[in-house]
This record gives C-alpha cells, sequence and structure tokens, in this order.
C-alpha cells in the first residue's frame, strides 16, 4: 500500500481532513477503515498546525517590525 500524498497547502489538508470528519462522524467505515482514516487525520492535523504556527510566527514578526519602524510619539506641549 502506498503512502498517502502529502498535501501541498493549508487548504488542501483542511479540506481533506474535513472529509475524514464528515467519514468518521457517519459513522459507516469499518473498524480498519477507520483507524486508518483517524492515522490520517492525525497527519493531516499535525501538517494544518505546522502551518498555522508558522503563520502566527510570522505576523508576530511583521507586527513587531512595523511597531519598531514607527516614528516616536511626540509629547503634546505644555502651551
Amino acid at each position: 500500500m502506498t503512502e498517502p500524498e502529502q498535501p501541498k497547502t493549508f487548504e488542501q489538508a483542511q479540506a481533506e481532513l474535513e472529509e475524514i470528519v464528515e467519514r468518521l462522524e457517519r459513522g459507516q467505515a469499518p473498524l480498519d477503515e477507520a483507524l486508518k482514516l483517524w492515522e490520517r487525520g492525525e497527519e493531516l492535523y499535525a501538517f494544518c498546525k505546522a502551518k498555522l504556527d508558522g503563520a502566527e510566527g510570522r505576523v508576530e514578526e511583521l507586527a513587531r517590525r512595523a511597531e519598531q519602524s514607527r516614528p516616536p510619539e511626540t509629547a503634546a506641549s505644555d502651551g
């Protein structure tokens, strides 16, 4: 049996994971198939989590850079 193809994008992994969840929720898969689906779901979950964690890190870095590039605020003059 060949290994399932790794998704190339977060969206592909998410769509496949949603399909797996739907199949498992219907409860119509035989036990062996359900176990394989569960294992594949865990792989896809890990893939999605890694992508999200990476994106979160990038967003935090961009926010930090934006904050650092802002000119300092000047205090209002006491006229």
